[in-house]
């Protein structure tokens, strides 16, 4: 009995891998969309160029605007310190949220407060670039990207430079995909220690009202200049879930502030928030 043995060349890799990111990027465009108008005009009101989705998980549901460009990958900024803060927890490159990481940014970074010695509970707080590089250098190019490929992050691209792949490339993620990957955080369902995934959630949350509370991180690639805005996160609301996620077009510095602007009126329309 002869059994056929066939040897994959490089190209028949290539063109596998191909197919197979295809049939990935058209799988995600089978979810349940309600595309909602008013959530456009906010936008166009405000002559912003972006998108917003919200994930409801309770009713596997989404709601948003401009579909297309939800689906579409940007380089995730400082949105990534979520997903740093979960490999840097859980390969041990920090012991807790609060162990204090040593400032070793410029003298008179874009931010001055973060010019200091600080945990990552301070740091995500105040978007401390320094800091949140000198966590993924302890975590090492192999440890994060097995990292990436555990918490199927985007395209899971590291590069060659630990301290800034999320924030000049190659990883790139879209508002889809980071919906999907905080709602795994949000019930606990990554593949990490539940209580590392406990204290990545209490980071982040930003505020409360009598019945809701809202957690978020915002990410701005290529602070000051032009490029890409983010704000994502979600809602806790009377035992219920709502993970969302915006990018917009920044142009200018001023368009910054649309993206929580934007976000906050987006959940308010959607009676998720006061």
């Amino acid at each position: 009995m002869h059994i056929l043995r066939y040897k994959m060349t490089p190209i028949t890799k290539n063109r596998l891998l191909t197919i197979i990111s295809v049939l990935l990027f058209f799988s995600t465009l089978t979810f349940a969309w309600e595309d909602n108008p008013k959530i456009g005009e906010l936008f166009k009101d405000a002559n912003i160029k972006g998108t917003f989705v919200l994930y409801d998980v309770t009713n596997d549901t989404f709601i948003g605007y401009n579909k297309h460009r939800a689906n579409t990958r940007y380089i995730p900024a400082s949105t990534f310190k979520i997903a740093n803060s979960l490999i840097g927890l859980a390969t041990g490159a920090v012991k807790s949220i609060d162990e204090v990481l040593p400032y070793k940014g410029p003298d008179k970074p874009f931010i001055p407060a973060w010019a200091h010695d600080m945990g990552l509970r301070k740091a995500i707080a105040l978007s401390n670039v320094p800091i949140y590089q000198e966590l993924a250098r302890r975590i090492g190019l192999k440890r994060m990207h097995k990292g990436l490929i555990t918490l199927n992050y985007g395209n899971q691209e590291v590069g060659e430079g630990i301290d800034k792949f999320w924030l000049n490339g190659p990883l790139k993620i879209s508002a889809l995909e980071q919906t999907k990957f905080l709602t795994k955080l949000v019930g606990s369902r990554l593949p990490l220690p539940k209580g590392i995934q406990k204290s990545v959630r209490e980071i982040v949350l930003l505020e409360q009202g009598k019945e809701w509370k809202l957690y978020g991180k915002t990410g701005w690639q290529n602070a000051p200049n032009e490029g890409i805005g983010w704000w994502v996160g979600w809602v806790e609301k009377e035992g219920r879930f709502y993970v969302f996620a915006l990018n917009i077009d920044i142009n200018k510095p001023a368009d910054a502030t649309e993206r929580t602007k934007l976000g906050k009126a987006s959940l308010k329309l959607l009676g998720l928030i006061d």
